[in-house]
């Protein structure tokens, strides 16, 4: 029997109790502690020719703490490779290449995990994350749970396959949603997120960065034990955007994806970026713990009834590459901010819609961040920034203060 243990906890208890003060308010990340992360995807080299030279030649690389790379997909429940051509097997040329010099066809690592690595050498203090899942590919992720540590095994062996060695420095899971709906339906139970990540910990190691994306919606926020699944994660990203203007959403009422805060007249108020981070909060999850979630892009309606949010439409606005959504690299040109609501800015012009976040309100955003200890921000996705990554900036900078 452990007497001495037990009575000291006793002791130490009953201080404890005695002591009526208020809880501590947890103390702000420094500069150097809070995490700036941008996605960035294999998807992106083909139509939008966003390479990972890209990231470098803007300057986001500089201020980049954490590059996560999107997506890895799962098959029979096990990590692999969506594009091994977009990868390491396409041989970059001079122009696109980090360091300017072109891969030889047939030898060395290639495609963009040989710049990867070129891009963590330009930049040392940059780690790179493996993220896998996604919209499109969290189906893989209900097998994945009947067998936790078949799974992390076979992501460990995949991230650490010797012809890419030390590109990457840890796993992301992107998982929409566990025990809840995204583009498919799970039914895993509250415990499966946590059992994964538990699992991939224990076989990666306490160095490894293990990290997890989590909706923004309440009620999904409901459906599993997050605070659970952050005690084996260093953190987890909040996907606060897309609250509004995806879907069949196709008719308005318009309003930005992303607020800050509630506005009168605003169609759900609790979909905003501050009740999602207030109920991961009130789960027990460290604030250290949470990182804010960006959206490089807008969202917008076509044949709209009036200039402020609220209005009817038409159907959604045209993008570059899908309906109803733009970068605002783009945006910032075609249609700048008209005006600003919940902490975010909206723009009308020619007959639409849009509603996106500019480099002033993410820095209002970051100063939120801040006020409430989280460990950072996150960015989707880094092809949707400027030339001279002024929303990355704006990140850093909200971040530092």
């Amino acid at each position: 029997m452990r007497v001495l243990p037990v009575i000291l906890s006793a002791v130490l208890l009953l201080a404890a109790g005695c002591d009526s003060s208020p809880p501590a308010k947890p103390a702000p990340q420094t500069a150097d502690q809070q995490r700036v992360v941008g996605y960035f995807t294999d998807w992106g080299v083909y139509g939008r020719n966003f390479q990972v030279r890209n990231v470098d030649a803007s300057g986001a690389a500089a201020d980049l703490t954490h590059l996560m790379y999107a997506f890895g997909k799962l098959d029979g429940g096990k990590c692999t490779t969506s594009d091994k051509w977009a990868d390491y097997e396409k041989p970059i040329a001079a122009a696109d290449s980090v360091d300017g010099v072109a891969d030889t066809p047939g030898a060395g690592l290639r495609g963009n995990f040989g710049q990867l690595r070129k891009l963590k050498a330009a930049h040392p203090r940059l780690k790179v994350i493996w993220s896998f899942g996604g919209w499109t590919g969290s189906k893989g992720f209900t097998e994945a749970a009947k067998d936790p540590a078949a799974f992390a095994n076979s992501c460990y062996k995949l991230l650490t396959d010797p012809r890419w060695s030390g590109v990457f420095d840890g796993i992301d899971v992107d998982w929409e949603y566990p025990n809840a709906c995204g583009l498919v339906c799970d039914t895993s139970g509250p415990d499966a997120l946590p059992g994964l990540l538990k699992s991939l910990r224990s076989t990666f190691g306490p160095e490894a960065l293990i990290t997890a994306a989590v909706p923004g919606d309440l009620g999904k926020l409901k459906a599993t034990d997050y605070a659970a699944a952050a005690r084996s994660a260093d953190w987890l990203s909040a996907m606060t955007y897309d609250f509004f203007g995806t879907g069949g959403a196709g008719t308005g009422p318009t309003a930005p994806h992303s607020p800050l805060k509630a506005y009168p007249g605003i169609p759900r108020e609790t979909s905003t970026t501050d009740a999602a981070i207030s109920g991961l909060l009130g789960l027990g999850i460290p604030p250290e713990k949470l990182l804010l979630g960006i959206g490089f892009y807008g969202r917008g309606w076509t044949g709209v009834s009036q200039a402020g949010p609220g209005g009817t439409a038409s159907g959604p606005a045209q993008g570059s590459y899908d309906k109803g959504i733009e970068d605002y690299a783009v945006l910032q040109e075609t249609c700048p901010p008209t005006g600003s609501i919940g902490g975010t800015s909206y723009a009308v012009c020619g007959g639409q819609w849009w509603g996106y976040d500019t480099p002033e309100t993410i820095k209002a955003k970051m100063a939120y961040a801040r006020s409430k200890a989280l460990g950072g921000a996150f960015a989707w996705e880094l092809s949707g920034d400027t030339d001279d990554a002024r929303l990355v900036t704006a990140m850093k900078d909200g971040l530092s203060g």
